[in-house]
């Protein structure tokens, strides 16, 4: 059998072939599988092969990954070889007769890595060459300068033998890599303003395209990225996502095609191209950030660090497999990214919570208070809206379920939202608001942005941080106070995090009703408790006293949950039916809850309110039995 490991960011494998039928791991040099580093136990699992198949026993204090699985300690698991095992920090592969594939995320880890050293040596070269930073201040309206840089590029390239023999396996594998960003790219660009968010279309700049073009060479490459296309059959898909999610996920299919065309010049006029682009954005871009801002398919962007970049890619977390040059470059970068919105960071204010122009957010912290070197968050605002039919057809949310829910909007139920970071509470929250009757006048109030509702009668504010002097700060709970004096017919308030949740609670009760917010929480009945600290924060009062605004304020709690895979799905629907004096306690009861599998279904149990929603037409009784039930469509 032949077990295959490597450490975490680390591309390079180790191999570990034997006979054995049972084989050790842990951190003694008398296992089988010796894994240095001290989150793993003297003797952490045991493996045992029989009849074709794996079984894992964990025997260490730590637990262990297969697949999707956890396997805590004292605990055992039958796989089949060829599934990945994660003792954290450290990845393990079984084979049993050949060498274990790698993942597509894996190769494209590695091949990024590869690129990021060879960009890492080209730009130590220019800083020798080159005053870098006098052409980033007067690069403004000079295509000399740009040909200047691309020149010395090529000059560099040489100097350090790039083209040579001795290089040809590197640039065997990564010039497919290449290609694949050059075709997305080319997507991208080719798609228009109407189909790109402002955070997109704030990285289009001249150095997209190099300023020294071969003519020759560029129709080759046209003509490829024409085949490519073709085969990956592009133009059938709907929108820019679904297209380059389709490059994303097979290229590698088509690459073995278009491979006998890419001859040895091409090969390098590719590459070089290439390395152009990445150095001209380190220079005056964004940096390796700069085609991960303008991706459609990703969802967030967390820098770490200089060397670790991970991305969101369909709710789950992975590492690019891109890096920085350095801790500076990664500062200056950050710089850039804060200056588009008029911030600034430095020692002497090193955090900084900023609002792109598309609504997208930023958080950049950097030394002292981040030890590790400058870190930055993207939390980037979707290109694509969802509506409550995309919910359906993802599996997040049922069809009988949507129907409950738009009716208690119509019928001007107090809705919470609650849910963990990155569960898609706002996006929930933006869904239930479409369904709001557009007669009604609604105020919206969040940190940041990010609700688009599509009726005419809103009011849209947002709080305001301190300036340099220390005042003029607007804090959510002065905006609510103030939307009660601008005649709200509902209010909807983007998250409760702090004081403002009495306010919001008080509103609710005081005939705003159908008003909206979210909070973070595991379950309805953390809710209770979250919101219980909140009010605190903001007046001493008895825990009864709260208990009693929440029963009132508070109608149904529409609990969101992320699965292991990323999928986020609506997991409870719950009712907050009334306080129990003689228990001393909310009661909530659900009208949807998991069942068979992370499948919603409903629980059998009548709302207290069902009576209103069936008067009014809204809904038929039957929702409570099938998940085929019908709702009367709105006028």
């Amino acid at each position: 059998m032949k077990i295959w490991y490597n450490r975490l960011h680390d591309s390079r494998r180790t191999l570990v072939e034997t006979t054995a039928d049972v084989l050790r791991i842990g951190r003694d040099p008398s296992n089988t599988i010796v894994l240095q580093s001290p989150l793993v136990s003297k003797r952490h699992a045991v493996v045992t092969r029989e009849n074709g198949k794996l079984k894992l026993e964990n025997i260490g204090v730590n637990g262990c990954l297969v697949g999707e699985t956890e396997v805590l300690g004292g605990r055992s698991l039958v796989f089949h070889p060829g599934e990945t095992v994660r003792i954290w920090p450290f990845t393990l592969t079984f084979e049993s007769e050949e060498v274990s594939p790698i993942s597509r995320s894996e190769l494209e880890a590695h091949l990024r890595s590869l690129m990021a050293d060879l960009i890492q040596r080209i730009h130590k070269q220019l800083l020798e060459r080159l005053d870098l930073y006098e052409l980033e201040q007067t690069r403004t309206g000079t295509a000399e300068t740009i040909v200047l840089l691309e020149n010395n590029i090529e000059d560099v390239c040489r100097e350090i033998n790039l083209w040579g023999p001795d290089n040809e396996p590197l640039l065997e594998e990564v010039v497919g890599l290449t290609l694949r960003d050059l075709l997305v790219n080319q997507l991208i660009l080719e798609s228009g303003t109407e189909h790109m968010t402002s955070l997109a279309r704030l990285t289009m700049n001249e150095f997209d395209i190099p300023a020294t073009l071969v003519p020759e060479r560029e129709a080759e490459l046209h003509n490829l990225l024409i085949f490519a296309r073709e085969r990956l059959q592009l133009e059938a898909l709907p929108d820019l996502s679904a297209r380059i999610a389709r490059v994303e996920s097979h290229i590698a299919e088509v690459f073995p095609l278009v491979r006998p065309h890419l001859h040895r010049e091409l090969r390098k006029y590719v590459i070089l191209r290439t390395l152009k682009k990445e150095l001209k954005d380190t220079v005056f871009g964004f940096g390796p950030l700069q085609d991960l801002i303008r991706a459609p398919t990703i969802s967030e962007i967390m820098v770490v660090k200089s060397d670790q970049i991970y991305v969101e890619r369909d709710g789950v977390v992975e590492l690019s497999g891109r890096r920085f040059i350095s801790d500076k470059v990664t500062e200056s970068i950050i710089e850039r990214i804060v200056a588009q919105v008029g911030r600034r960071i430095d020692k002497s204010q090193p955090l900084v919570d900023a609002r792109l122009p598309d609504g997208s957010r930023v958080n950049a912290i950097i030394p002292p208070l981040a030890i590790r070197g400058p870190c930055l968050t993207i939390r980037k605002f979707p290109a694509h809206r969802f509506a409550v039919d995309d919910l359906i057809d993802m599996g997040s949310l049922t069809r009988s379920a949507a129907m409950f829910l738009r009716a208690c909007v119509v019928d001007k139920r107090n809705v919470l939202i609650s849910g963990g970071t990155g569960t898609g509470k706002t996006t929930m929250l933006n869904i239930l608001s479409s369904f709001i009757p557009h007669r009604d006048r609604i105020v919206t109030i969040e940190d940041t942005t990010e609700l688009q509702l599509h009726q005419d009668h809103v009011v849209t504010l947002e709080s305001k941080h301190a300036n340099v002097e220390g005042v003029g700060e607007y804090t959510i709970r002065d905006l609510v106070k103030n939307a009660l004096r601008m005649r709200p017919d509902r209010i909807i308030v983007g998250e409760c995090r702090g004081a403002e949740a009495l306010d919001m609670l008080q509103a609710m009760n005081t005939g705003h009703d159908g008003s909206m917010t979210t909070v973070h929480a595991n379950s309805p009945e953390d809710v209770i408790k979250r919101l219980e600290v909140l009010v605190l924060m903001a007046v001493d009062l008895p825990v009864v006293s709260i208990h009693r605004q929440i029963a009132s304020a508070i109608d149904v709690v529409v609990q969101i949950t992320r699965l292991p895979g990323g999928q986020r799905r609506v997991s409870q629907i719950s009712e907050m039916a009334g306080y129990d004096a003689d228990v001393g306690s909310l009661i909530v009861r659900d009208i949807y809850n998991f069942r068979d599998g992370h499948v919603l279904h409903p629980t059998g149990y009548l709302p207290t309110f069902v009576e209103s929603l069936i008067a009014k037409n809204l809904l038929k009784l039957e929702f409570l039995y099938g998940s085929n039930a019908a709702a009367v469509e709105l006028e």
